[in-house]
């Protein structure tokens, strides 16, 4: 399955020794990963790998060819995003200063729970 390959591939770009490391780190069973070449993972547990790996569920789902995290691509000018996006229909894109408290709520969450991003950077 492609999640398995892309998961493969990244942990050793982002120096893993094994999968089972990386699992280790999304906090899920040791050799779930492994269970991946043959069966689809669940939500929870491709997005707790995604975060381990500094990625996007939609690059582990061969989705996107961009393994960026969502904040990396929002800094290239993409669109980023919208009402949609959270399930909100409002419409257009999401006005530049709710972005930002959006931001500053997030940073402050990172600087609050610094042990669930250790290795993350």
């Amino acid at each position: 399955m492609i999640a398995y390959e892309r998961i493969q591939e990244l942990a050793k770009k982002r120096h893993f020794s094994n999968l089972q490391e990386v699992a280790e780190k999304a906090g899920i069973a040791k050799n779930l990963i492994y269970s991946w070449k043959k069966k689809k993972p669940s939500t929870d547990s491709l997005k707790a790998v995604a975060i381990a790996l500094n990625t996007t569920t939609d690059y582990l789902n061969g989705l996107t060819n961009d393994p960026s995290p969502i904040h990396d691509a929002l800094k290239d000018n993409e669109p980023g995003i919208t009402w949609t996006d959270l399930d909100m229909p409002y419409g257009g894109a999401i006005p530049d200063d709710l972005k930002n408290m959006y931001k500053a709520i997030a940073e402050q969450y990172v600087k609050d729970h610094p042990d669930k991003f250790k290795g993350s950077h």
